[in-house]
């Protein structure tokens, strides 16, 4: 299947925090042509990039079949994303990148991932994560339990330019949910929090947006 055409006012329009963060993602990668999608899952936010190749690689076969079934991506891959860069052969991207992946590895496998995509990338690579660790377990085997904590201060300490996102961390729990009702009137509170504070303060945040530049190094 061809991969499909998605709208983004349609779909994140209701999600503000959810627009800014395809936003964000559209500005790290600007001039990339061609990007592996490590740990896509079933319904990638990379499908809103319509000016590159998308190559989507995933762990989980059923949630690999589904992106398949919805036309995400360019390609796919079911493939151990630690181990991206020895399945992949010679293959080089312009970005790699890994959205809300690097918490379901334990620390030491987290590094190898970001070794792996540091050695595919020829221009940017983009990880997005819970700032620190938020607890989140697993669901019938879905790979989905959190194993470990990142903070802006060791993605910096590594190179990558760190972002606020998804506003005050106190706000949201597990699966970013906001903890609060009406979550519209909440969730208004909290875009507006991101863009005139947490964006600029990411220790304060609840999620973390960090990119790299390898073509400035």
């Amino acid at each position: 299947m061809n991969r499909r055409y998605f709208s983004l006012w349609r779909e994140a329009l209701p999600n503000p925090a959810f627009l800014a963060l395809i936003l964000e993602i559209r500005q790290a990668l600007k001039g990339c042509t061609t990007v592996l999608d490590l740990g896509c899952g079933d319904n990638s936010p990379m499908r809103f990039l319509t000016s590159a190749q998308i190559i989507g690689v995933d762990g989980y076969a059923p949630s690999l079949k589904a992106a398949q079934a919805r036309g995400t991506h360019d390609e796919y891959h079911l493939a151990d994303v630690r181990k991206a860069d020895q399945l992949l052969g010679d293959r080089k991207f312009d970005a790699c990148i890994a959205l809300d992946v690097i918490e379901h590895l334990s620390k030491p496998d987290g590094l190898q991932m970001l070794a792996a995509m540091e050695r595919l990338a020829t221009k940017r690579v983009v990880i997005f994560t819970p700032n620190g660790f938020v607890p989140q377990q697993s669901k019938n085997g879905d790979l989905q339990e959190h194993l470990s904590g990142w903070l802006p201060d060791e993605m910096r300490q590594r190179g990558y330019r760190v972002t606020g996102m998804h506003g005050p961390k106190s706000l949201r729990g597990e699966y970013a949910s906001l903890k609060h009702r009406p979550k519209a009137l909440w969730g208004m509170v909290s875009v507006m929090a991101h863009y005139s504070y947490t964006r600029q303060c990411p220790e304060k945040s609840f999620s973390i947006f960090c990119c790299k530049h390898l073509d400035s190094n």
